[in-house]
């Protein structure tokens, strides 16, 4: 039987949930291909980035599991301790 999507027709938006994810190797030198909504860790820990806008941060602290709503171009190996980083759009 096929699935029934009930939402299909509806645009998503920022606040809606993810519909996809990717999994994301940290890099200081490459961009991510496809810009996410929102991140989440396996393992916790900091997750070093360069926001969509350029600006460079370090979200410290992150929890396994929860679902962080930043648009992030790269992920970077070097301040990352957290581990199984997903990319959700």
């Amino acid at each position: 039987m096929p699935i029934t999507d009930i939402f299909d027709s509806l645009t998503s938006g920022l606040n809606s949930p993810a519909t996809g994810g990717f999994d994301i190797a940290p890099d200081d030198d490459a961009d991510l291909s496809t810009l996410p909504r929102a991140l989440m860790v396996g393992g916790g820990g900091d997750v070093a980035v360069i926001c969509k806008d350029g600006s460079a941060l370090t979200l410290p602290g992150l929890a396994p599991g929860a679902v962080y709503p930043v648009r992030v171009r790269r992920v970077l190996i070097t301040g990352t301790t957290a581990t199984e980083i997903k990319g959700l759009y």
